[in-house]
């Protein structure tokens, strides 16, 4: 059980007494108010705990299972006991789907109009809605992701994930961190960016009416969290998975399809934003002489949905298709049944999309932070990092949180051609050089460029890598699978170190392979630009994400009809 893990009171006294010193020192230093004391001293108490728990651990491998009191505790979704019908799944998935959409229209209690979006620039990837209970979207769950995954790759974390009980106590802590970044990303909000509403602040008073959307932001992105759990116990994929193909499959139709003219837009006799009704629009209401002279070139490149973004858009998912459906196959015989022959399968994209997904969320919290270093009322004003715009300087004057300067614009996503190409290859589109009265140099959007699809494409190798080891699917964990199924590899002894050995000819190569490819994906689509601001990102995500539930059902019915499947695939 739990509570007879061992401990040593005593270990966790200096831990536990720097964390209470921290609070005590910033307390003194920025005098804050009742409102800001109650919300760092609730963080600080949840953060000395989890310290205690962890660091007072005295019996064998990592002190992570201290934590094993908590994570037994946590409120989740249990796993089904045996196999669950397809009909059941379908009918899970769906109902999730169903309720997510109505989560994105139902909008915070409270919320001013006046609202700033943090992470405008990665909504396709992050989903959710903004100013709605899925505000956050997944951002915490990925977040979480990112850091256990980062903190296992460098060896800061001693966890066996070959071994069952320390791969279970790996995804508690995670929830944990889900758990964690939910106040670490929701708190910030409410100051400067998601302001209560007039109205409710003269009802409630300001800081009830900030605890009022906190605690709204706090219960919608848990409730991302549990409806993500029940996908992947219950349903098909994941939720994290449908969620963003959801997000960006609404982003693509409204974009490609809408005939309503831009928000805002009081000329009754404006184009539609769908890239189609606005091709129709010019053809008929525009003569030949104003097509020649600047109906082609708009329809072709006048935001916000060109045709050339949906060209973009059709790009990357022809190539994600092709590159899908590219695969080594390796042979595989059954060892006792004579004639029983098959293939193991390792695919070009070998770690799925995962890898983009965490780059992306990366990036958004980078973005987030600089934003928050640079306007927050309180963060703006610490050392070093506060109003600094080597971190990253923003203009919030139209609230869209655009970064115009510093490590932050660097590494923001490039948002079609007309960020970058369009610029450099004619003077007629010099101004899209001046973001946010920031006027930049050529040389700067070429490394804005080079630097995103660089991180792009290094990060997803990184995490494609970190992804594999996590998931059990490295040469070690693929050859135990073969293995138990009875299949070896024809000509070489049924031995799971020779099927081993012969894996790790592809699978380490194919895997910073595959990394590589989504990343430069995903970033080409970027730098093209997509339809719906969906990103190339989005897009690429998107492709990934239904192919691979395409063959999830198809597995799935198979298993249906021919149950002793479910042994191989680890259902039973």
């Amino acid at each position: 059980m739990a509570d007879d893990i061992p401990r040593e009171p005593s270990r966790a006294l200096g831990p536990c007494i720097a964390v209470i010193l921290f609070y005590l020192l910033w307390f003194r230093w920025k005098d804050p108010s009742t409102e800001a004391a109650l919300l760092m001293g609730g963080g600080m108490a949840i953060l000395t705990w989890l310290t205690y728990m962890g660091s007072s651990y005295s019996g064998e491998g990592s002190k992570l299972h201290g934590l094993a009191p908590i994570i037994e505790r946590m409120p989740t979704i249990t796993k089904p006991d045996g196999h669950v019908h397809f009909r059941t799944k379908m009918s899970w998935t769906l109902g999730i789907l169903i309720l997510y959409f109505a989560l994105t229209n139902v909008t915070m209690y409270g919320l001013g109009s006046n609202t700033i979006d943090l992470f405008v620039q990665y909504r396709a990837i992050l989903a959710g809605a903004s100013g709605s209970l899925m505000h956050l979207g997944i951002g915490p769950i990925v977040t979480g992701s990112i850091i256990m995954q980062l903190f296992t790759g460098a060896k800061i974390i001693n966890l066996n994930l070959q071994d069952a009980k320390d791969k279970a106590i790996y995804q508690g802590t995670q929830k944990v961190l889900v758990v964690v970044m939910i106040f670490v990303e929701s708190i910030p909000q409410v100051f400067g960016f998601l302001e209560p509403s007039a109205a409710v602040v003269g009802e409630l008073g300001l800081t009830w009416a900030r605890m009022a959307i906190i605690t709204q932001l706090i219960i919608g992105s848990y409730l991302v969290f549990l409806m993500d759990e029940v996908v992947s116990k219950w349903g098909i994929g994941s939720g994290i998975s449908l969620f963003i193909a959801a997000g960006v499959s609404q982003a693509l139709f409204t974009g490609t399809l809408n005939w309503e003219p831009a928000p805002g837009t009081t000329d009754p006799n404006s184009p539609p934003t769908g890239t189609i009704p606005m091709v129709i629009w010019y053809i008929m209401n525009s003569s030949s002489r104003e097509l020649m002279q600047g109906g082609y070139e708009a329809m072709l490149l006048a935001p916000p949905n060109p045709v050339v973004a949906l060209v973009g858009t059709l790009i990357v998912f022809f190539v994600v298709v092709y590159v899908e459906s590219s695969r080594i196959e390796l042979p595989l015989a059954h060892g006792r049944v004579r004639g029983a022959r098959g293939r193991y399968p390792i695919r070009l994209i070998y770690a799925s999309v995962i890898p983009v997904i965490l780059v992306s969320a990366l990036l958004a919290n980078v973005n987030m932070f600089a934003m928050l270093f640079w306007s927050h009322p309180t963060m703006s004003k610490w050392p070093i990092v506060g109003h600094n715009w080597m971190i990253g300087a923003f203009d919030v004057s139209d609230g869209n949180p655009v970064p115009t300067m510093g490590a932050a614009y660097y590494l923001n996503r490039v948002n079609g051609i007309q960020d970058w190409f369009l610029p450099l290859a004619s003077e007629k589109y010099a101004s899209s050089m001046t973001i946010g009265g920031v006027a930049h140099e050529p040389y700067q959007l070429v490394l804005h460029v080079i630097i995103y699809m660089g991180v792009m494409i290094l990060g997803s190798m990184m995490f494609a890598k970190f992804w594999i080891e996590t998931t059990n699917m490295g040469a070690q964990g693929v050859a135990k699978q073969i293995q138990g199924t009875g299949m070896q590899i024809p000509g070489f002894r049924r031995d799971p170190r020779i099927v081993e050995k012969v894996l790790e000819r592809y699978i380490p190569t194919v895997t910073v392979f595959s990394g590589a490819m989504v990343g430069l994906l995903a970033a080409g689509g970027d730098m093209i630009g997509t339809t719906g601001q969906s990103s190339g990102t989005g897009v690429l995500l998107t492709v990934g994400i239904m192919i691979r539930t395409y063959e999830q059902i198809g597995k799935e019915q198979m298993m249906e009809m021919h149950p002793v499947l479910r042994q191989f695939f680890g259902e039973e």
